[in-house]
């Protein structure tokens, strides 16, 4: 009889030192905690030159802006067209000039990049330059871009 006292008392002390630990420290290793460092980092992968996924990229980078500004933490934004999703930032023939304008003057620091192999192959294919709209860049190779950012601990999101 006095072992089983002896056991159910330690049980309970073990519980108890448990929880004060728990309300003393709660950053423990038993408490879910959020990220340490407020910068967020995605990049949005467009592939398509359909019109509705294009606007992906406009969508998606308002509202992770908007989610994370809630909570007051930042987040950097790279969106990487390449293949037909060139035509995002194709200043001849993107639907969503005045929506990307619109993101480069309210998302501080977002980045616009265009394959350059992509751009290539289709200046081949039209016979004529291809001029980028104002605040894009060119990338080597869209997916390379994309690796790279993984790699760098990037979220990636797939327009």
């Amino acid at each position: 009889m006095r072992r089983v006292q002896s056991a159910f008392l330690a049980i309970i002390a073990l519980i108890v030192g448990f929880a004060l630990a728990t309300l003393l420290h709660p950053q423990s290793t038993f408490a879910i905690s959020p990220a340490r460092s407020p910068l967020h980092r995605v990049v949005i992968l467009i592939d398509s030159d359909n019109e509705k996924i294009m606007g992906h990229a406009i969508s998606y980078s308002m509202n992770i802006t908007r989610a994370y500004a809630m909570k007051n933490e930042k987040v950097s934004i790279e969106i990487v067209a390449n293949g037909s999703g060139i035509r995002l930032f194709r200043s001849d023939t993107s639907p969503l000039q005045q929506p990307l304008a619109y993101l480069r003057q309210n998302i501080p620091g977002i980045v616009f990049s265009m394959c350059d192999s992509s751009r290539q192959i289709a200046e081949e294919k039209e016979g004529h330059a291809i001029a980028l709209i104002p605040g894009a860049r060119l990338v080597p190779f869209g997916v390379g871009r994309v690796v790279e950012l993984e790699e760098a601990g990037w979220s990636y999101i797939h327009g």
